[in-house]
């Protein structure tokens, strides 16, 4: 069974946009690449044929992923949601109480996830630690070298 993921109807929107340029564009450009290279003669040893077929495979392959992850996408009413925890769509920020570095961190879903921009997935570990704190809170983190301890400092909402 599917994992049920969390978006904003923006978060949810770029997923479907996303997969429309896939099927609507891509898909398209794939299959034509496939009749230049088949047009070429011997198949048997038509390198060009091949590299289509693959990017063809994995661009199907993409497609099938993102339908899965849409299918089984809700999204969230954040209005309805508790803003004194650390929720999914909540910015969170921690400090590290090993060396007193701060962090600010949006906990989105995985496909969402983008640490340089400071979007960090629910189901990595520190996001795993950060649900369901509160401003105060000790979250500790299992790493692999061990636990990190951060401080949760402030929980807001965009």
């Amino acid at each position: 069974m599917s994992k049920v993921s969390y978006y904003t109807e923006e978060g949810l929107k770029k997923l479907r946009d996303e997969l429309s340029q896939l099927k609507d564009v891509e898909r398209p450009k794939a299959s034509q690449a496939i009749g230049e290279a088949r047009d070429k003669g011997d198949l048997s040893e038509n390198a060009e044929y091949d590299a289509a077929k693959e990017a063809q495979g994995m661009l199907e392959m993409h497609i099938s992923k993102l339908e899965e992850v849409v299918s089984n996408a809700r999204i969230i009413d954040e209005s309805q949601l508790d803003t004194s925890k650390a929720l999914i769509h909540s910015t969170v920020k921690i400090k590290n109480t090993v060396n007193g570095m701060e962090m600010v961190y949006k906990l989105v879903a995985q496909s969402e996830s983008d640490l340089s921009n400071g979007l960090i997935s629910v189901d990595s570990p520190i996001g795993k630690g950060l649900l369901g704190k509160e401003a105060g809170e000790i979250a500790e983190v299992q790493v692999p070298n061990g636990i990190m301890k951060f401080e949760v400092v402030e929980i807001s909402r965009d």
